[in-house]
């Protein structure tokens, strides 16, 4: 992607089914698990570089004994940076009790951190506000007694945050922030409380209170918790919670928005947010990795024992589709197909934009996401000769010169658009800084023909523009090239995403600056006026007014208009942009069908208040976020 955006964090979790002892007699290290962690958050690094954080839960410790251990850091490469520190603990292990006890899961368990049997991992994206030790999940809520604690991390966005802040007010908390991270988990932490409370008062007068710890420690009823705590949550979200019995959970939100997926053998539950994270740990089979169900919690009991529950009625499964486009790893082998699909489906317009002059024109893509889109288009533009070439054999009469060419001819592909290092400036002046980043991007010359060629040059989306703008159409205009097609796998990004993605404020989006200079070029103010009165009516819940911008033209128009923008006076090329059809979309990703950022369709009434209030904040100049 050519305009950085920050997205979705990443969960990991591990849950040991057997006693400690085992894995280190079975794989011959105390550190076998603790490596399958590491890789499983490695394998992840790019849904969070903006801090991470790992916890560790010990089972049936005696008293006096530290059964919570947690790392986190903001540090360039915080994921090494932890795993560095627990890698010392087992020097300390050898260090204190000789090379023995670092096979001996009863001493480590007793005498070193980070040697438990629930293990919790987390990459966060600072999607808003500070980046600082105390945003990094995961969070920890303490109490001296055991099953009253609780450790969550979480890959999720809340739209309600006003209101659930109010309800914990209502039961009489005083939370410390008003943030989506710390509601979620005091509101948890609450009906957890609850939950043990109700344990006690059950058995109170048949056991004594040292007894009745052990009794509620193995009766919770976490999918009662979650069923408690999240019925009045509005947003998107896969949650970890981990509780100090050893009891844990990850639940998902009922559209599906946010992905979650789990493996599970007699030796390991693994939950992550990416399948090809759990292969690549444990290295199984793609088809042994399941998809937790929208709505619904895997949980793992401290007993070791597990299973999905329902916690909220699903709705319609709403995945978000950019996980698909851009976010996660193009190595899922699902993913990896889709996005080729995505390339191949943008061949008709294409065509059409070169004006099928397939001889004079040079392909190429923006690396490095877009690269799998690429290889579709090119597959796409193979399937297309292919044809022409039996269309022409079977009734045509060719010349033997042309049939020769006809047969032998391939599409032009280059790698035109390298990227280099990031370039630092010192400079302040904005004509100069200007300069600098026009010299992010390189490219390579002497393959383009000069004022002959047609480039297509493929990227995985265009939010902002700005890149494309300020650096890569000034690069490639350096090849003069007769015409340049800038090419998107995704739609036009047209609203705010309010479940997870750092793109919350209308004015961002080119698709949507293009529009409104439509609406100002042809007289439409009053349209734009009246929306404006509607939106910011009052919390509307079920209606996105910023719809109706859009209305009046059609995507290309809109599309034509973005080039406009993006194409400075000193770009001598002429200058298009295609981009992908929301129906193309869905078809090549039919399991995956989120698609409010291109559609304006909220899955939750949560999101439609977002929107139309986004648009509000556009319309009288407020640059803050609108959940």
């Amino acid at each position: 992607m050519s305009d950085q955006i920050k997205h979705e964090c990443g969960i990991a979790m591990i849950r040991l089914r057997k006693p400690l002892q085992y894995y280190i007699d079975k794989y011959g290290s105390p550190a076998y698990v603790t490596n399958r962690l590491y890789i499983l958050m490695q394998k992840q690094i790019n849904r969070g570089q903006d801090g991470a954080g790992v916890a560790n839960i010990k089972i049936n410790t005696s008293p006096g004994t530290r059964y919570i251990s947690r790392y986190r850091s903001i540090e360039p490469q915080a994921v090494n940076y932890i795993f560095d520190k627990i890698q010392k603990k087992y020097k300390k292990a050898r260090k204190l009790g000789g090379e023995s006890a670092l096979f001996d899961a009863e001493w480590l368990k007793e005498n070193i951190a980070f040697t438990g049997e629930v293990w919790l991992g987390h990459l966060r994206y600072g999607t808003h506000g500070e980046n600082s030790i105390e945003t990094c999940h995961p969070f920890l809520k303490q109490n001296n007694w055991r099953s009253r604690n609780l450790v969550m991390a979480g890959n999720f966005n809340m739209t309600n945050v006003e209101e659930l802040f109010s309800r914990l007010v209502e039961l009489g908390q005083h939370p410390k922030e008003k943030t989506d991270t710390v509601t979620v988990m005091e509101k948890i932490g609450h009906f957890l409380d609850e939950e043990n409370q109700r344990i006690f008062d059950k058995y109170k007068n048949e056991y004594s209170n040292e007894q009745i710890t052990a009794v509620i420690e193995d009766e919770l009823d976490v999918a009662r918790i979650l069923r408690r705590s999240c019925r009045d949550f509005d947003g998107g979200y896969a949650m970890a919670g981990l509780i100090g019995n050893g009891s844990s959970f990850v639940v998902r939100d009922p559209s599906g928005i946010r992905p979650a997926y789990y493996y599970a053998d007699d030796e390991f539950v693994v939950v992550a947010s990416e399948k090809p994270a759990i292969k690549s740990a444990f290295d199984i089979d793609y088809k042994e990795i399941k998809e937790i169900q929208p709505g619904c919690a895997l949980i793992i009991n401290k007993d070791g024992s597990y299973g999905e529950q329902e916690i909220m009625p699903a709705r319609e499964k709403k995945s978000c589709s950019f996980e698909r486009i851009y976010f996660s790893r193009g190595t899922d082998p699902g993913i990896y197909r889709e996005r080729k699909l995505l390339g191949k489906a943008l061949i008709p317009q294409i065509l059409q934009a070169i004006d099928f002059d397939l001889k004079n024109t040079v392909f190429s893509y923006i690396p490095n996401t877009a690269e799998t889109a690429f290889l579709g288009m090119i597959e796409g533009l193979e399937d297309y000769l292919s044809a022409k070439r039996k269309e022409v054999l079977l009734d045509g009469k060719p010349h033997l010169e042309d049939l020769e060419e006809l047969l032998h001819f391939r599409p032009r592909v280059e790698k035109l658009v390298s990227k280099d290092v990031k370039l630092r400036t010192f400079i302040t002046n904005d004509s100069d800084r200007d300069a600098m980043v026009a010299n992010v991007y390189d490219t390579t010359y002497e393959v383009v023909r000069s004022g002959v060629d047609t480039l297509v040059v493929i990227d995985d989306s265009i939010v902002r523009g700005t890149t494309l703008e300020k650096s890569i159409l000034t690069t490639l205009d350096k090849l003069n090239p007769k015409r340049i097609v800038i090419v998107s796998s995704a739609p036009q990004i047209r609203f705010p995403d309010c479940y997870g993605i750092d793109m919350s404020k209308m004015k961002d989006f080119i698709a949507f600056r293009a529009t409104m200079e439509l609406l100002k070029e042809r007289g439409m103010s009053d349209l734009v006026d009246d929306i404006y009165e509607k939106a910011k009516s009052g919390d509307v819940m079920d209606v996105n007014y910023a719809k109706e911008l859009y209305e009046p033209f059609a995507d290309q128009e809109i599309s034509d208009k973005v080039a406009q923008i993006i194409t400075s006076d000193n770009i001598k090329a002429d200058v298009k942009v295609i981009y992908q059809t929301v129906e193309n979309l869905h078809k090549a990703c039919p399991e995956h069908l989120g698609d409010w950022y291109f559609t304006g369709d909220f899955p939750t009434p949560g999101g439609m208040r977002v929107v139309n209030r986004a648009f509000v904040n556009y319309m009288e100049g407020k640059t803050v976020r609108a959940y």
